[in-house]
């Protein structure tokens, strides 16, 4: 069984509005939808950004390895750092 809507009541300065309603105008979505999207991924990225992982203990000392290791050269990366930028 679906859940009843609820309602959500923002009070909200016009040039804001305005904004919200160009980019949902753009993605082809209702104002309602656009914010109710932008507002679930925003949501799920904080709650993401706040999550802990656990791991074993020699799952934990593996990792430290990795980030203790020296970096691998990477040729590609060395190479764009050696081009001069096109502005010098």
């Amino acid at each position: 069984m679906l859940e009843p809507s609820k309602t959500i009541n923002l009070r909200i300065k016009p040039d804001i509005q305005h904004l919200i309603d160009q980019a949902a105008d753009l993605t082809g979505q209702s104002r309602t939808e656009f914010m109710l999207e932008a507002s679930r991924q925003a949501a799920i990225n904080t709650l993401i950004d706040r999550c802990w992982i656990t791991v074993d203990a020699a799952v934990y000392d593996r990792f430290l390895e990795a980030l203790d290791a020296p970096a691998t050269p990477a040729p590609g990366l060395q190479r764009l750092l050696n081009t001069r930028s096109p502005w010098e």
